[in-house]
């Protein structure tokens, strides 16, 4: 199960670069993800959850922008396999396990498929901003369901 969960939190960070580990912060704070002695510790401390929170907030104002790059150029994808890498990683520290490869799989399945999804749901609307919110939901909820599993 666990490995299943790092692949949706890549999937998340696909979505939503810093959702994911902001969700997964949140839960180390929480005591949700037991990451407590292990290298991934610094998550559970509110320097981390205010840093990833911060971030998570910047990217949701910024992606409703209409001068936001495409997810699929190489900085952008390359920071979604980075976050997903990240935060399947941390959720793997919870178990002793490394599962950096299952967040980066997540993050490319996420990162491709959520783009289609979104250019599909902003023909629908007729624009972007509606698609944008319904990924953000998602990517929220999603992240904070996933964490919450791990527990």
């Amino acid at each position: 199960m666990l490995y299943s969960l790092a692949l949706l939190i890549g999937i998340i960070a696909g979505l939503r670069a810093m959702t994911a580990p902001a969700a997964v912060a949140w839960g180390a704070y929480l005591g949700w993800l037991p990451v407590a002695g292990t290298w991934a510790s610094f998550m559970g401390h509110w320097v981390a959850v205010g840093i990833f929170t911060i971030l998570a907030i910047v990217e949701l104002v910024t992606d409703q922008l209409p001068s936001t790059p495409s997810r699929k150029v190489p900085m952008q994808f390359g920071a979604r396999i980075i976050a997903g890498a990240f935060s399947g990683a941390v959720i793997g520290a919870t178990a002793g396990v490394t599962m950096v490869g299952l967040g980066a799989i997540g993050a490319v399945i996420g990162t491709l498929g959520g783009a289609e999804v979104r250019s599909r749901l902003a023909a629908a609307f007729g624009k972007d901003p509606p698609a944008a919110f319904i990924e953000d939901a998602v990517a929220i909820i999603g992240g904070l369901l996933i964490v919450a599993a791990v527990a």
